[in-house]
């Protein structure tokens, strides 16, 4: 990768992420925007990415192809689907291009993928890009191993009407964190759905519950509920630019990096506190 300028490409350039990663990467000190990319047929092909972004004219158009943007870029940025990032990841492995990945809903076989990728190049892979929900999962960790095992944990996540999986992928990663600061196996001590008669709740299992409504960007609480008292760690998001601009300082930041995993807390040297 490149020791000056970092160029990025953007995966899904039309769509509601795409746009608000546009605008991240030129107001970004250290970054170019490189290439833009939206799907074979679209509308949008040809159109200045700037000004679908509402940044003004950048001279980048939005293309379909990333072997015509190849050369313009050294990170590749994806909050798409999860079958469109597994194609990219592929192209992105041929050509040592670092990605940042933050498309949610991946199977254990899409996960596998990553991994394996993460052998030959550079990836951030991480299920939310905020500095604020980073450092909740730090917390989550904290509080989890000083009352995870005389509580009842619950994870209650809201976001837009228009998002297609469930639990978010934040609030799996809540629960990761949880389980992991509690040597818990989430698979194992998840529960997603309650209805009829259920029984008592289960020590040690940790809920999820899914909200979907209007425009709600993204909301998650996790709760530490005891007999007299409990403890909530919400975060709120109220815009997009807080995941965009964490996307693009985490490309900024896998430029000095030649392969491996990573994720925000590496970015933002959270595992060190």
């Amino acid at each position: 990768m490149h020791d000056a300028q970092i160029r990025v490409a953007i995966a899904g350039a039309g769509g509601r992420m795409g746009r608000q990663l546009i605008q991240a990467a030129l107001q970004m000190d250290g970054v170019a925007l490189g290439a833009a990319l939206e799907r074979e047929g679209s509308s949008l092909l040809g159109a200045d990415a700037g000004e679908l972004a509402g940044a003004g004219k950048t001279g980048v158009t939005v293309q379909s192809s990333l072997e015509a943007v190849k050369e313009d870029f050294d990170v590749f940025i994806d909050f798409t689907r999860p079958e469109g990032t597994l194609a990219h990841l592929a192209f992105c492995r041929q050509h040592g291009k670092g990605m940042v990945i933050g498309t949610t809903g991946f199977d254990d076989a899409g996960k596998q993928a990553i991994q394996d990728a993460a052998t030959d190049i550079a990836i951030v892979f991480a299920a939310n890009f905020s500095v604020g929900v980073n450092v909740m999962l730090k917390l989550l960790e904290k509080a989890a191993k000083v009352m995870g095992n005389y509580t009842d944990i619950e994870i209650v996540e809201a976001h837009h009407r228009y998002k297609v999986d469930a639990p978010s992928g934040t609030a799996l990663a809540m629960g990761e964190a949880i389980a992991h600061a509690l040597d818990r196996d989430l698979k194992e001590c998840a529960v997603y759905t309650r209805e009829g008669h259920t029984g008592e709740r289960v020590p040690g299992t940790i809920g999820f519950a899914t909200v979907r409504a209007g425009d709600i960007v993204g909301e998650h609480t996790a709760m530490f509920a005891d007999i007299g008292e409990r403890v909530e760690i919400t975060h709120k998001a109220s815009s997009r630019m807080t995941f965009a601009n964490g996307a693009v300082r985490a490309a900024l930041w896998l430029n000095a990096k030649e392969k491996g995993i990573f994720d925000m807390r590496d970015v933002l040297d959270l595992n060190n506190l």
